[in-house]
């Protein structure tokens, strides 16, 4: 009996729909699954030898075969999806990619665990892990901006591409000497840098140019901005986000929100030598987080002092 590969990995992801599986648990699986086409194969190989080789050998044939799956050639394994984390993931779903976002953003925040371990997340909950692992790989001190708190002068629509999700501060006199840092505040040269985060749950093919767009508008005003997702689809989506990063030098970030620390800079953003203040100080006048925001920029500048209660992104909304 011929272990059909194509067949297989579709029969396992339709039975055992959620979590996503990467290659190996697949690999596992059809094992466990077909153990005589299993056998077969490794009986037929003149290179495999062991259970372990030929466990390895499948895994890698999953991921060789992933651009065949997601291109769906035959009708069957449309419902075979991705998701571009390390290692890839495989998932089944019948969802169109805007029934997909949809899904994805409509947990509850009251979600369990287990329904976070499937990522399935509302944008809020996003918000202190991004925290943690700015604070904890770049030394960033983050703030959330609540859209909320705006005056909406513009109009109800008026700020939808105006604020971004979540706003940092990087100290780069951090390692100064003393006499060099005072040198620089008598020169007024350039003592952080300042950051803007759009926080998004999925990026797939319905949503992620609009998304990258927002982040670009968003954005206008720092040194660097961030396009932010706990999921990217496929890698038709991510080709399509790195053709537009590259083009307008906004950054994209996979946040793993189970593991904060794992979280991957997939395009490093191109850095502003200058703010926009006029584009702040309109932010500023429309919103009291941002305004908040500003003044403890100032307070920094005139004290050297970050105070840790001030810089805070938090998911308890």
């Amino acid at each position: 009996m011929a272990l059909n590969l194509r067949e297989s990995v579709f029969e396992i992801l339709r039975k055992h729909r959620e979590p996503p599986l990467p290659p190996r648990q697949i690999t596992e699986k059809i094992l466990e699954f077909h153990p005589e086409a299993c056998a077969a194969k490794l009986a037929r190989s003149d290179s495999l030898n062991t259970q372990s080789a030929l466990l390895q050998q499948i895994t890698a044939e999953i991921r060789a075969s992933r651009p065949r799956l997601r291109l769906r050639l035959q009708k069957n394994y449309r419902q075979i999806k991705t998701l571009e984390t390390r290692p890839r993931k495989f998932y089944y779903s019948e969802a169109s990619a805007t029934e997909e976002i949809t899904r994805t953003e409509s947990t509850p925040k009251t979600a369990t665990r287990n329904t976070l371990a499937l990522k399935k997340h509302s944008e809020a909950q996003l918000y202190l892990p991004l925290g943690k692992y700015l604070r904890a790989e770049f030394k960033l001190r983050s703030m959330r901006i609540d859209e909320r708190r705006s005056s909406n002068s513009k109009g109800p629509k008026g700020n939808r591409w105006l604020f971004p999700d979540i706003v940092a501060l990087e100290d780069l006199t951090d390692s100064w000497d003393e006499e060099i840092l005072a040198c620089a505040s008598q020169y007024a040269d350039q003592r952080t840098r300042l950051w803007s985060f759009e926080v998004k749950c999925l990026l797939n093919r319905a949503n992620s140019r609009e998304c990258f767009f927002q982040a670009l508008s968003n954005s206008s005003w720092a040194n660097l901005g961030y396009l932010v997702a706990a999921e990217i689809e496929d890698s038709d989506t991510l080709k399509g986000l790195r053709l537009l990063c590259a083009a307008h030098g906004i950054g994209l970030m996979l946040l793993d929100t189970e593991n904060p620390a794992e979280s991957q800079i997939l395009i490093p953003a191109r850095e502003r030598a200058a703010i926009d203040w006029d584009i702040a100080n309109r932010l500023a006048e429309e919103n009291k987080d941002f305004l908040a925001y500003i003044k403890n920029i100032r307070h920094f500048y005139q004290t050297g002092d970050l105070r840790r209660s001030d810089w805070q992104a938090t998911g308890d909304e």
